[in-house]
């Protein structure tokens, strides 16, 4: 089973084929644009009200049929513009006209909305193809990796197991030239206990994937990034089962280890000048005997004992042992993503995935990223006067608050017990899936913050290596 996506998966030909114009037009550009048409294409498009509003595709009548296609652009200046080409224009080659849009725009949005995942379907069409004059390597590793983190979140979860999903991460390492490897067994039992008892009731082993990189730029002083990512290949709640009803997009809680190899392959097909470590939490959360109870104590990896209040909020327990070893290591920064609670859509809805960071100005860095290139996050707060919530009479900590208030914000509490002092540390709680299909966003898995963590960690290692460079000088 193939699951890493390759740049030539993606509907993009460079040059070498004849291919159909495809004109991106604003409503300031229309009337420039219709004076340079054929007298019976301007009369056309006249005739059907054509304003360049976004998303409005006309295809312009020639000689032979179809020859040319003009897209609307209205006023929107992101990716989701050309979301919707890939299956709406005829299939065969478009080549992108000059226009008011950036490349890279058009590139990301075409490609992702082009993406389907059918592997299990037979028939269908193909995409139209986006014929580009060179490639646009940036769009591309991002649509790229953003669809490889699609197909895992879509993969069903009797086909993608714990080692399934470690063999992926395996996969990636190995393309891109990192360092890997895995713990499981009694290792995993004695290294990771909290991953080792949220897996112990499943008869697919819990595996802890990991692997290291850096840039070829890269040195001992540069910028030490480190990932973390929840992988729960199905969670039915453990047993404290969910409904029926809540079980049923439960293929998707591994998104947040998706998420995060998404973001560590556009890190390393950027060649980005840092340091990278990447660690994720394979496990399935299932019902048997063996299976972890209500109430019973684990110690975890940073000494601390915690109760289990409740055996579906596994997720935290997932990611705390995790959080212990990478912040020990004292990396620049400290990112983990994970489908961690209901309460951060309640909050936010299904688009916005929860930010909680203990550093404002890194937080304000991602915030300004993900609203520049359209990938937003919103921030909650780590509020401490729920620190208490967590209290238990048996443990150091329980895994839930008695109070059902706040469930994002006193999951992220959680997490942060396991963060050492002094590591620079944002967490992720998505939603990874898109519950309708939209422009670019069709329905499914999705990796929600990857673009906006990716371009904030790009600033802040070319940052990082400027401050390197003036000291040496």
């Amino acid at each position: 089973m193939h699951l890493i996506r390759e740049e030539s998966a993606l509907p993009i030909v460079v040059g070498g084929i004849a291919a159909l114009p495809l004109y991106p037009l604003r409503p300031a550009g229309l009337a420039a644009f219709v004076a340079q048409l054929a007298p019976t294409q301007a009369a056309y498009l006249h005739a059907v009200g054509f304003t360049a509003k976004a998303q409005e595709l006309l295809l312009l009548p020639g000689e032979s049929g179809v020859a040319a296609a003009v897209i609307g652009l209205g006023g929107e200046r992101s990716y989701r513009a050309f979301g919707d080409l890939a299956y709406r224009l005829p299939e065969g080659a478009w080549q992108l006209q000059p226009g008011d849009y950036r490349l890279d725009d058009a590139v990301l949005g075409f490609c992702l909305g082009a993406y389907r995942f059918a592997q299990f379907r037979r028939g269908g069409r193909a995409p139209a193809l986006l014929q580009l004059s060179e490639p646009a390597l940036a769009a591309m590793s991002h649509a790229a990796s953003i669809n490889m983190a699609r197909d895992l979140v879509n993969m069903p979860a009797n086909l993608l197991g714990t080692v399934e999903l470690a063999d992926a991460a395996e996969a990636l390492a190995q393309r891109c030239g990192a360092q890997f490897s895995r713990v499981i067994g009694a290792q995993l039992d004695v290294e990771y206990p909290t991953i080792a008892a949220v897996g112990r009731g499943s008869p697919r082993p819990a595996v802890v994937a990991a692997f290291t990189w850096a840039g070829s730029q890269a040195g001992v002083d540069s910028a030490h990034i480190s990932l973390c990512g929840k992988g729960v290949v199905f969670d039915s709640g453990g047993l404290d089962m969910k409904p029926a009803a809540g079980m049923l997009r439960m293929k998707k809680d591994m998104g947040g280890a998706a998420s995060i190899l998404a973001l560590a392959r556009i890190i390393m097909e950027a060649d980005m000048p840092v340091r990278l470590s990447v660690r994720i939490g394979c496990v399935e959360n299932a019902v048997s005997g063996e299976a972890m109870r209500p109430l019973d104590v684990i110690t975890t990896r940073r000494g601390l004992s915690v109760e289990i209040g409740n055996t579906d909020a596994e997720g935290r327990l997932v990611l705390c042992d995790l959080l212990a070893q990478a912040s020990d290591e004292k990396p620049d920064l400290l990112i983990d993503c994970a489908t961690l609670t209901g309460a951060a859509r309640v909050a936010l809805g299904p688009d916005l995935p929860a930010l909680f960071c203990n550093d404002d100005a890194w937080a304000a860095a991602l915030l300004a990223c993900g609203e520049a290139i359209a990938d937003p996050l919103w921030r909650l707060p780590l509020w401490h006067g729920y620190d208490a919530w967590l209290d238990s009479k048996v443990a150091d900590l329980n895994n839930v608050s008695g109070n059902p208030q706040a469930g994002a914000v006193v999951a992220a509490l959680f997490l942060q017990r396991f963060v050492a002092p002094g590591v620079r540390w944002a967490h992720l709680d998505t939603y990874a899936w898109n519950d309708t299909s939209r422009p670019a966003r069709p329905e499914g898995g999705e990796a929600m913050g990857v673009r906006a963590l990716a371009e904030a960690i790009g600033q802040m290692a070319a940052a990082h290596k400027n401050l390197m460079v003036e000291a040496v000088e």
